[in-house]
């Protein structure tokens, strides 16, 4: 938490050491989901610059891997968008740095829209709670305050909600 409060106060230093810390984690971690060089080295730049650029509201409740690991995930999303935009606009598959099944993913089977239909799917506890933590934010205990339930309920829905996703991603991706 040192870090963050440290960050939080334009301490470039601090920055410097989660850099060092979490640039390679950050690279894996989107490297292993893409399967992309480009796209990994991308979006971990993307994500420390997001980081340095939203500092002033970095949580000092939770701990800077939670939160960086959340930032890269959102600019992974953004970059796919981004670039399943651009070659629904192409027209043509032109050389990429994505793997086949991931363009196929994006292309033919509208993965956005997937996921939206299976969360709207989900038993309505489960749904209201990931909805509020993923889309909206909140945290376990903000979530279980207004559902009068305990924070490892609230794990409990959030992880049950990403079983379920991402065993039917990993369904549609083979």
């Amino acid at each position: 938490m040192e870090h963050i409060r440290a960050i939080k106060e334009d301490d470039q230093r601090a920055f410097q050491q989660v850099y060092a810390c979490y640039h390679a984690r950050i690279y894996g971690f989107i490297l292993q989901r893409t399967k992309s060089e480009y796209v990994a080295e991308e979006v971990t730049q993307l994500t420390f610059i997001k980081l340095w650029k939203q500092r002033g509201i970095l949580s000092e409740q939770l701990s800077i891997d939670v939160q960086l690991f959340g930032m890269a995930r959102q600019v992974m999303i953004d970059v796919l968008r981004k670039e399943a935009t651009r070659f629904k606009y192409e027209g043509e598959f032109a050389e990429t740095p994505f793997t086949n099944s991931l363009i196929d993913a994006i292309e033919s089977k509208d993965l956005l829209q997937i996921l939206e239909r299976d969360i709207q799917n989900m038993p309505k506890m489960r749904r209201l709670v990931f909805e509020l933590s993923r889309k909206q934010g909140l945290s376990h205990k903000e979530i279980a305050n207004i559902f009068s339930i305990s924070p490892k309920a609230v794990e409990y829905h959030i992880g049950k909600a990403l079983l379920q996703l991402k065993q039917h991603l990993y369904s549609i991706m083979l």
